[in-house]
């Protein structure tokens, strides 16, 4: 009776500002990705053209930075619901991010901060950047992983925290919230409450506090082993609330369902992981077609920036997202008779084949791309690259395009994936699921690239000189086998889910 008056009166002092503070959450939001995401493919330009990095060191960076920032959300979770709370660590991570692009932008501004101009000379010739100004250079990535350590699993989390949901009109807030943050950043997340049936135990250690009780998970005989931390034993000493005297020694359901819940997303993570290998390294080399390719419109001296290129995924997904919403799933909600159309397994598995038809279209563009600039007369030299090929960069963007809508099935329904599978207190961890495994495909990518680099020849300085088509190639069998293990993992989640919902069903008719 106590534990509730506490809560009621914690509930009371509770100020939720609601719709008002929408406006200020949405656009840290936006304003983060902008100074990371996406000033990514322009810091590839940067690098390779102001400080003179060789293409794969560039591309190396980028990856590891992008890793970072997304890795670093765990700690940035841990310590917001551990010591600072979501204000304050939204307000610490915010300066940080500004102070990164701070830093960033005087490294541009100031010809001390960078190596001198090298013109259109070749790579060798070209004076690289010294300790103190690839440190000054360091320094302000480190300050934008920082910033977005902290901002990336809190903000969502902090805007779901300004509406009540204990009212209709707060829960009707929460999801209005969600949606406008799936229409504005391409985030499918659908707010359900996980409906979990309580089963009784009584060999294991059943306390649960109350700050879980909207989300108590029922017994599971999966991973059985895990059981053996929620059995009580002699030496096991309990408090005076039901609680165990020592957390390390004794657990209770509910923790070790939690960790069930983990364990059961890592094969699903795993494969999400080796499938976004794809998008990093399209991404990323893009920038280098778009520098040997025709980027000038029609007759105008207008040439689109190779970093430009990166857009059209993302206009791809705004475009993707409401077609799908409002035409293809009511249409698949009548095919199916499902509320969702298709599962979200379904949704990764389409996304996840259209990644390989990606790469083999992207693979055939650049083969086309390097013939011309071999056997047809060139646009020039671009700087420390080579030739520029005749053929226009225009040619880019179908692979982008189509970069862009596996993004918006495989890797939002992953997200929504996680976020289902877990209950209500772990949806942070849920959250920060999606962005260890980004982070997990950056670290994979640049591994990928440096082994590829050093085995052969295929990702050259000079794109003509290479074989960069190979390795797309590559990427696609590599891509087949992942989209293999993920067939088999879908083929055992969905068995798993038909036995729990046998045993669950059975459950009830015995209660």
């Amino acid at each position: 009776m106590e534990k509730i008056d506490k809560e009621a009166t914690k509930s009371e002092i509770m100020r939720y500002r609601g719709i008002r503070a929408m406006p200020f959450i949405i656009g840290n939001e936006t304003f983060e990705k902008l100074g990371t995401i996406g000033s990514s493919s322009n810091l590839l330009v940067y690098l390779t053209s102001i400080f003179h990095l060789k293409t794969i060191t560039a591309t190396n960076i980028i990856n590891i930075f992008n890793g970072t920032c997304n890795f670093g959300t765990l700690l940035g979770a841990f310590l917001s619901d551990t010591y600072f709370g979501r204000y304050r660590t939204l307000g610490f991570a915010s300066v940080s991010s500004f102070l990164g692009m701070l830093v960033l932008t005087l490294s541009a501004a100031i010809s001390r901060m960078h190596p001198p101009v090298c013109g259109n000379q070749e790579a060798a010739s070209c004076v690289g950047p010294t300790t103190k100004q690839m440190t000054f250079l360091l320094i302000g990535f480190g300050l934008l992983v920082i910033g977005s350590s902290g901002i990336r699993p809190c903000n969502l989390a902090f805007g779901a925290d300004q509406f009540d949901p204990n009212t209709a009109p707060g829960r009707k807030g929460i999801s209005s919230f969600f949606n406008c943050v799936e229409q504005v950043f391409v985030a499918a997340f659908k707010k359900r409450h996980l409906q979990l049936a309580e089963q009784p135990c009584v060999a294991l250690f059943n306390y649960v506090s109350s700050d879980s009780l909207n989300s108590k998970l029922c017994y599971t005989d999966q991973f059985r082993f895990l059981n053996k931390a929620a059995i009580r034993t002699p030496e096991d000493e309990i408090n005076s609330d039901g609680s165990a005297a020592d957390p390390w020694r004794l657990c209770s359901i509910q923790q070790v369902e939690e960790v069930k819940c983990l364990l059961r997303v890592v094969p699903i993570w795993v494969a999400g992981t080796v499938y976004y290998v794809s998008v990093v390294q399209q991404q990323n080399y893009v920038i280098f077609q778009a520098f040997q390719s025709n980027r000038q419109l029609g007759h105008n001296h207008f040439r689109i920036p190779p970093a430009s290129f990166i857009v059209f995924p993302f206009l791809c997904i705004s475009i993707w997202l409401p077609i799908y919403d409002r035409i293809l799933l009511p249409w698949l909600r009548k095919f199916t008779r499902k509320e969702d159309g298709i599962t979200l397994l379904q949704k990764m598995g389409i996304g996840m084949f259209i990644s390989i038809i990606t790469m083999i279209i992207s693979a055939i563009v650049e083969d086309r791309r390097r013939s011309l600039a071999l056997t047809r007369p060139t646009l020039g030299i671009t700087q420390g690259k080579g030739a520029i090929s005749s053929l226009s960069g225009l040619w880019l963007i179908p692979q982008m395009t189509l970069s862009g809508l596996t993004e918006a099935l495989t890797l939002f329904s992953e997200s929504e994936f996680f976020y289902k599978q877990c209950p209500e207190n772990m949806r942070s961890i849920a959250g920060s699921f999606l962005f260890v495994g980004m982070a997990g495909s950056s670290y994979l990518s640049s591994l990928f690239s440096s082994v590829v680099h050093k085995t052969s020849n295929w990702l050259a300085e000079d794109l003509n000189k290479g074989r960069l088509d190979y390795f797309f190639y590559l990427i696609a069998v590599l891509q087949i086998l992942n989209l293999g293990y993920f067939l088999l993992c879908a083929k055992w989640y969905k068995y798993k889910e038909a036995g729990s919902n046998t045993k669950l069903s059975e459950s009830k008719e015995q209660s």
